[in-house]
């Protein structure tokens, strides 16, 4: 009778732990799902970037080298490179997934955005190969 009362003792703690766990991860992810939008503008230069994508801000902040890793120059190279290639898979929806390629990328190399603008664009095309398994 002891081995009885024991045994269901440490079952009643385990799928107390399980339920208690279930629901804190669907807590975080409803607010993951709320608050993943980054927001880049720049009045002066009017121009704004919005990026929606679920994950971004977490894998951003757990992820993403830290600021000033890159350099300025070559965070433009590569941004300059994978908007182009994003852009013409954007013009390709029978050969590119239309849901991964929804909208141009309007990316001037001429304009000077700022490193912060660079950093996010290229830290989210980094994302978004890793995410989404693909190779610009």
């Amino acid at each position: 009778m002891r081995n009885f009362v024991l045994a269901f003792a440490v079952i009643a703690i385990i799928i107390g732990c399980s339920a208690t766990k279930s629901t804190v991860q669907n807590l975080d992810k409803k607010e993951v799902a709320k608050n993943d939008t980054v927001r880049i503008a720049n009045d002066s230069l009017e121009y704004e970037v919005i990026i929606i994508d679920p994950g971004f801000s977490t894998w951003l902040v757990s992820v993403a080298k830290p600021r000033n890793y890159y350099s300025l120059t070559s965070m433009e190279i590569k941004n300059t490179l994978w908007v182009s290639e994003w852009n013409r898979r954007v013009l390709e929806p029978h050969r590119y997934d239309p849901n991964l390629y929804e909208m141009r990328i309007d990316y001037d190399s001429n304009i000077h955005y700022g490193y912060e603008v660079n950093y996010l664009i290229y830290n989210y095309f980094l994302y978004f190969q890793q995410q989404y398994r693909q190779k610009l």
